[in-house]
């Protein structure tokens, strides 16, 4: 077909003079041209690449380098180290080699904390995901008022520092003057009017889970809305007349056409999750009893808080490997979704 073009093309082409052009001699190159004595001309050369992209791009590389790659190579060395308050004051160095990871590795409290971030990590997602889908369809189908002021409500609460929301939280669920207690008192639920929410493992991690949930709701319900408005209407009105219900709609055409959003935001938020500090710290220091240390909380608390820097550089470095573990498997389940789907079609 694109040969018949061709040929199309260069028949429909006006001939100048009296005779066509002679045919090209044998042996030369597609890109010489002929002169009119008959000479061939030379091949055009090409440009030489710029190196202005690589230039804009090493401010960046040099950033990165300095401020996360050397820090980075700083932690691994203090991984290997016995670095306490004693070899940090008289200036020692005190290789251990691996017996950091190898201490690390073999107690029963690293991979607790291991399997409780990655269930908390799990939790949170899917809250995350389901609820903030929930409110961004929610502001596709609400008026330009309620939409406006619904999305302004989500931009202060996304605004807020996470410090001055988990300081709000603490006087909200406080024992005896929050006010979840008060009107779960008023509500009739009078066992609740002094309850200490910070008090068991189960009840501190749900004021943590509402605290990250509420604090990441709106990204996800601002991109989602976004992305809803670049779907075409036609589909949506087609799927109408075929009589197709909500939730036909949005698993035929929503879904399907968002998918990358779904992919794109699920990785992020598990990162974010994942990796949250300030909030947990800040409710109660991993407490009661640290059966709520989530693994970044667990570096700390064993490098900063028990003075054994080596020890926790050695967690926060095992604690990226985790990360990485779950990212990569979360992308290889999305990539062969995707096969299976193409392989479908």
């Amino acid at each position: 077909m694109a040969a018949q073009l061709d040929d199309a093309a260069g028949s429909a082409v006006p001939q100048t003079g009296g005779g066509s052009a002679p045919p090209a001699r044998r042996g030369a190159s597609p890109g010489s041209r002929r002169t009119g004595t008959g000479t061939p001309r030379p091949p055009a050369r090409r440009a030489p690449r710029s190196s202005a992209p690589y230039l804009l791009l090493l401010p960046a590389l040099l950033a990165t380098a300095v401020f996360l790659g050397w820090p980075m190579v700083r932690n691994l060395l203090l991984s290997f180290q016995n670095l306490n308050m004693k070899e940090l004051i008289q200036h020692l160095t005190d290789w251990r080699g691996t017996g950091n990871y190898q201490e690390i590795l073999g107690s029963e409290q690293f991979w607790r904390v291991t399997l409780r971030t990655l269930v908390f990590t799990a939790v949170n997602v899917v809250l995350i995901m389901v609820l903030g889908v929930l409110i961004g369809l929610l502001l596709a189908r609400l008026g330009k008022k309620m939409r406006l002021t619904l999305s302004l409500a989500l931009v202060l609460a996304w605004a807020m520092p996470v410090i001055a929301a988990t300081t709000v939280f603490q006087w909200l669920f406080d024992s005896r003057y929050g006010v979840v207690n008060w009107l779960l008192d008023k509500a009739g639920w009078h066992a609740m009017a002094h309850y200490d929410w910070v008090g068991t493992q189960l009840s501190t991690f749900s004021v943590i889970t509402v605290l990250i949930v509420w604090q990441s709701l709106p990204f996800v319900a601002l991109n989602l809305y976004a992305a809803t408005t670049t779907i075409p209407r036609e589909l949506y009105e087609a799927a109408r007349m075929d009589g197709a219900g909500t939730w036909q709609v949005f698993t035929s055409v929503t879904f399907p056409f968002l998918r990358p959003f779904f992919l794109a935001t699920t990785f992020l938020e598990i990162i974010w999750v994942f990796k949250a500090f300030p909030q947990i710290f800040a409710i109660n220091e991993g407490g009661p009893d640290r059966l709520t240390e989530t693994l970044p909380i667990y570096a700390f608390t064993e490098g900063v808080g028990n003075l054994h820097f080596g020890m926790g550089a050695a967690i926060s470095l095992l604690t990226i490997v985790v990360l990485l573990a779950v990212t990569a498997h979360y992308l290889r389940l999305t990539l062969r979704q995707e096969r299976h789907e193409e392989n479908a079609l």
